[in-house]
């Protein structure tokens, strides 16, 4: 099933709703990939955060560019979904962050080279069109020594188990929209990593798997989510993700462009 970007317009006045799946992005699964990037900049690369421009590559509603902003960034977001921009803004004035919200694609970033001192990019590369012009276009608008940080999803029978099969297609498990995902556009890590050295960059850390961290217990949560015993609230305490060396569903990693 081809993926639909579209719902991204469809739902984008539900990125900060408890009631909306979107939100299960902020509550199950950016403590774990935000805590790991977070880490990667204060430990591994001994970069003050504070002052330094940030790109998010696929903000969405701004649930990681908040994190970043809270961080001390100066965070730039671009998204091509302009009506999930707009509840990106209004979130972020609410919240006093000054955020820089533009209309764009990871494939055509609207950015001079050179513009940033860092650049994310979380569930957005199993979305684009060319991974690999994505990941030469975060090289091209990253500063000489900046780190480029992701998360994605590993193309494996178990990802096609538990993110398509379980998450979006079975009636009995389901939490989001089915056709959210599409199989065939997960990529393997060496495949990523094929593409980061394509652009340049160096390869820094990771692969590092990202996973719930009682599965049984999310699967459980998942069962009483889709039958509407409980809601997204509830059943988020119980998908909490957490790092693992188990990158066969979901992994993050990081690249550097050489100084």
């Amino acid at each position: 099933m081809p993926v639909d970007n579209q719902l991204y317009n469809r739902l984008s006045d539900t990125w900060w709703s408890e009631d909306g799946w979107l939100n299960l992005l902020r509550t199950a699964l950016n403590p774990a990939r935000f805590g790991y990037m977070r880490r990667v900049l204060l430990e591994d690369l001994g970069m003050d955060p504070a002052g330094k421009t940030a790109l998010d590559v696929g903000c969405g509603g701004g649930l990681l560019a908040e994190e970043f902003a809270r961080l001390g960034c100066a965070v730039t977001g671009v998204d091509p979904s302009e009506a999930s921009l707009e509840t990106a803004r209004a979130h972020a004035r609410e919240s006093g962050l000054a955020i820089d919200y533009r209309q764009g694609t990871g494939e055509a970033p609207p950015f001079e080279d050179a513009s940033f001192d860092l650049v994310y990019c979380c569930d957005v590369l199993e979305h684009v069109d060319d991974v690999g012009r994505t990941v030469a276009e975060i090289a091209r608008v990253l500063k000489p020594g900046g780190p480029f940080l992701y998360d994605t999803i590993n193309r494996t029978r178990r990802s096609r188990l538990l993110v398509i099969k379980m998450f979006q297609e079975w009636p009995s498990t389901r939490l989001v929209d089915p056709d959210l995902h599409d199989w065939d556009m997960f990529i393997k890590p060496s495949e990523l990593r094929d593409h980061i050295e394509a652009a340049g960059l160096e390869h820094g850390g990771g692969p590092v798997g990202m996973r719930p961290g009682n599965l049984l217990r999310a699967i459980r949560a998942m069962r009483a989510r889709a039958s509407g015993k409980i809601g997204y609230p509830e059943a988020a305490r119980d998908l909490v993700m957490e790092e693992s060396r188990d990158t066969s569903a979901s992994y993050m990693g990081w690249a550097r462009k050489p100084a």
